[in-house]
């Protein structure tokens, strides 16, 4: 008898669910409900189901249901957080703008006229180091050998003129830094630059810092110089 009872539950749910639309591998509030009322219905009256599996299966569900509301709640809870907490941010970015700053970035900025401030930090000690400059096409214009070759943070400073000695058109340059021990393995150089804070965008991304007329993400900032230069 409980096999029949079983083979036409199964029977009557795979019906019902079959001319449903959408198909979930996910046993849902609905479902539990269908397959409680189907198991009711095609019970043997004189041998019915065991009440006590009923009532395990019900709080069973009942605090999954409740442990998937109070996980929406958090995660309602959470949104609602971070975009508060992005609101505080941008209207502190604001407070931001004309203060110097020195970034970690590779772009150099060259306004025709006296120098530009930049640098690399080495991650530990090298034997030697090389600088060198490219303009926007990718050519090498200004190359700075045996640099300083300390663990840490070097700055240098870059007069726009090329290796030949002639001043360099304004525009925008790219640095690239690198670095070996005295083994011959190269050591991480990060190059960095130093910059006043224009502006400030916020984009679908985040927000970022317009540095002399250069995106920079609010991530990449490294430190802030209130408003004084560093030289």
């Amino acid at each position: 008898m409980a096999t029949a009872i079983n083979e036409a539950l199964l029977s009557s749910y795979t019906s019902t669910t079959s001319t449903e639309n959408t198909v979930s591998n996910t046993l849902g509030k609905d479902d539990f409900l269908k397959l409680l009322i189907t198991q009711l219905r095609y019970q043997d009256p004189l041998n019915p189901l065991d009440g006590t599996e009923f009532a395990s299966q019900l709080a069973q569900f009942s605090s999954l249901e409740q442990l998937t509301n109070m996980n929406d709640s958090l995660s309602e809870s959470i949104t609602t957080t971070q975009l508060m907490a992005q609101s505080i941010g941008n209207s502190l970015a604001s407070t931001m703008i004309g203060k110097d700053v020195k970034a970690s970035g590779n772009a150099l900025q060259w306004t025709g006229d006296g120098e530009v401030e930049f640098g690399y930090t080495l991650q530990s000690a090298a034997a030697s180091s090389t600088v060198k400059i490219y303009d926007a096409q990718g050519l090498l214009v200004r190359t700075m050998s045996a640099a300083d070759t300390a663990k840490g943070d070097t700055t240098l400073t870059w007069d726009g003129k090329d290796d030949d000695g002639n001043t360099v058109a304004a525009g925008a340059y790219t640095v690239s830094v690198s670095a070996v021990d005295a083994s011959g393995k190269a050591v991480t150089a990060s190059p960095f630059l130093f910059g006043t804070i224009t502006g400030v965008r916020f984009t679908s991304t985040g927000t970022v810092f317009l540095v002399d007329g250069k995106e920079i993400p609010v991530a990449n900032i490294i430190e802030i110089l209130n408003g004084e230069s560093n030289g």
